[in-house]
């Protein structure tokens, strides 16, 4: 297997996605001030009509009053004065009925346009969970391919097929130097295969040499794995033998000769320093200036593995109304903004069924 360089877990940049939220965010907030102008003008302009018709009915009445003291002189004139008086109640129907239609065709506008702003924020925070999942997804793929390719070094198969004092010693001193080129990782284990920990690669930091963890769900599936490129892929966990540390632990097993179907004679478990490299994906999701966002990576069981607040990590659930869908959005009972994007995986890691996800406040 080739060299896997180790994934630098800074997260990609998001400026284009905040840059165009912030531009629908001007557009719309500009629609919404002309509209507001537009509605206002037509109701500063309604009224001035409605003052005018008001004089000119003002007017006919007092034309009507005069024609009557002229008699029968003056009825002429007083035919005159109704019509005046009948065009100027027709412009205050029509002021008042263009008034209503302007009124209630603005008023459909900016509902339209909140809808379209909700539904761009909600496309985007979808956009950005799925940003950060896969983030995870490609780091997570190198731990894949770097514990496979570890699996097959000399160093590491001599010592797990013959554990003397000499082929330990050199099997440590090499995890120790892959340690120091891989700053992502806590401790690498080799292990024989009844789950003991026959050398590791931070002896100096973590006394877990003649630990036994055959108990463990990842050393069992990877005891049962069928050949050298298949791994095993470990929830997200405190270690009690590394301090309790949050890690994720990667398996390949150890085949006779380096051969990937060689016959099994120890396992290999590397494990991921997660608090830190998840915690630099989850507080990296730009998400914008204007919104008090969470960000999540959830499990499987919806257990938070990572959060942009430092809160709930391993031990909160959360509740997504996903409607048998791997991606969307809704707003919650409390009216905030949910987005989720389930992990794609990426090349030959599948995922663990894991979910990107940011909670908007109301």
């Amino acid at each position: 297997m080739s060299a896997a360089l180790a994934l630098k877990t800074k997260p990609l940049s998001t400026g284009t996605n905040s840059e165009a939220a912030d531009d629908n965010s001007d557009i719309s907030a500009l629609i919404n001030r002309l509209t507001a102008e537009v509605n206002q003008i037509a109701v500063d302009k309604t009224k001035s009509i409605q003052q005018i018709t008001n004089q000119m009915k003002m007017l006919a009445l007092n034309a009507l009053i005069e024609s009557s003291r002229a008699g029968a002189q003056g009825a002429g004139f007083a035919v005159v004065a109704q019509e005046v008086r009948g065009v100027g109640q027709q412009v205050e129907t029509i002021a008042r009925e263009l008034e209503t239609q302007l009124t209630k065709r603005t008023g459909d506008l900016v509902s339209s346009i909140e809808r379209m702003s909700q539904r761009s924020r909600g496309e985007r925070m979808v956009d950005l969970s799925l940003n950060a999942i896969e983030l995870i997804d490609r780091n997570l793929y190198e731990r894949t391919c770097d514990v496979r390719w570890w699996a097959t070094d000399s160093a590491v198969v001599d010592c797990a097929a013959s554990p003397s004092a000499a082929a330990v010693s050199h099997a440590a001193q090499r995890l120790g130097v892959i340690l120091g080129a891989y700053t992502v990782y806590l401790d690498l284990w080799l292990c024989d295969l009844d789950g003991n920990v026959i050398a590791n690669g931070r002896a100096d930091r973590f006394r877990v040499v003649g630990q036994n963890v055959a108990n463990t769900k990842w050393f069992r599936e990877a005891r049962s794995l069928r050949s050298g490129d298949d791994y095993v892929a470990g929830d997200v966990e405190n270690q009690p033998l590394l301090g309790n540390a949050q890690v994720a632990t990667y398996c390949a097993s150890v085949r006779a000769g380096g051969q990937a179907n060689g016959a099994p004679i120890g396992v290999l478990a590397i494990h991921f320093d997660w608090e830190s490299q998840a915690r630099a994906i989850v507080q990296g999701v730009r998400v914008g200036d204007g919104d008090k966002a969470r960000v999540l990576l959830v499990d499987s069981n919806f257990r938070v593995i990572a959060a942009s607040d430092g809160q709930g990590i391993l031990s909160e659930r959360v509740s997504i109304s996903l409607n048998g869908q791997r991606s969307g959005f809704y707003h919650d009972r409390t009216g905030a903004l949910v987005a989720f994007h389930a992990t794609p995986g990426y090349e030959t890691y599948r995922g663990l069924g894991w979910y990107g996800v940011i909670v908007c406040g109301a």
